[in-house]
Formats: C-alpha cells, structure tokens, sequence
C-alpha cells in the first residue's frame, strides 16, 4: 500500500529519514548477485583465497549493499515514484563481510518541478551504515515523485 506521506510535496530539502529496517548480508544473496552479473573477482565468492588476506574472508560485491540500501530506502523515498531518472555519484566507503547487517539513511537534497503536472523530481542521498553505524556507502538519486494534485489543479 502506499503510504500517505512520500507524495511529492511531502519532501522538503534538507530533512533526513532513518529507515525502518535492517537486513544481513547473506552468502546467497553474495555469491548468486555476484554471479549473476558475471563478476568473476574471486574476492568475492573464494572463502580458500581470501582467508589469508587483510579481510580474513570473502568481501561483499559492492553491487549488493547499494541494492540493499536502495531496497531499504524505497518505501519511504521512492513508494510513490513514477520513474528512476538517475543513480549518480555512488561511493563504496568501505569493504562488508557476509553477516554485516545494513541499515539506510536518506538526506533529501533538492525537490523541483518537473515538466509533468502530475509530479515532481528529487533528489536523495542514501547512506549505508552498518550495525556499528560505519559508512559502507553513499549515493544520489533522482526520482521522478508522484503530486497528490496536478500542479495548478
């Protein structure tokens, strides 16, 4: 169901949204992703190879935390959009282990109009954070966001 408070002017430049729920970091979800999109860095599926190294383990493919913060971040951002205009500036902070659970913050940074009437377009920026509240990641996104009335009506 939709909710009654992400329609377009719901949103106003500045406010932060700590999102509801977490999710852990699988082996599945890992190694299936990860293959799925063909990535063949051993990093990220070799247990043998990579318990030697600084990590001690496999490393999350970066492609699943900014799925999950994306994921997490959705219902309030995004339940209401009409389109994904745009994923921009996405940087991974730092290396997840499988069992990292990942929690998602979102930083409103601009709302505008947009040539339809029906709706508006903004712009977020989702944080992951881990348990311990470290950065795992942070990116934009633009969403175009449906208006509860026409603009004008």
């Amino acid at each position: 169901m939709t909710g009654n408070d992400n329609y377009f002017e719901d949103f106003r430049t500045g406010a932060v949204f700590r999102h509801a729920r977490g999710k852990t970091v699988t082996v599945l979800e890992n190694v299936f992703i990860t293959n799925m999109v063909m990535n063949t860095a051993q990093a990220h599926f070799n247990e043998h190879m990579m318990r030697g190294t600084e990590h001690g383990g496999v490393v999350s493919f970066g492609g699943v935390q900014l799925s999950l913060v994306l994921g997490l971040s959705s219902q309030d951002c995004c339940e209401n959009a009409i389109a994904e205009l745009g994923l921009d500036r996405v940087r991974f902070a730092s290396t997840v282990a499988h069992g990292t659970t990942i929690y998602a913050v979102t930083e409103v940074l601009e709302t505008r109009d947009s040539d339809r009437p029906d709706a508006g377009i903004v712009v977020f920026r989702h944080y992951g954070l881990d348990g311990d509240g470290r950065l795992i990641l942070e990116a934009e996104r633009r969403a175009l966001i449906k208006r509860r009335a026409p603009r004008g009506a």
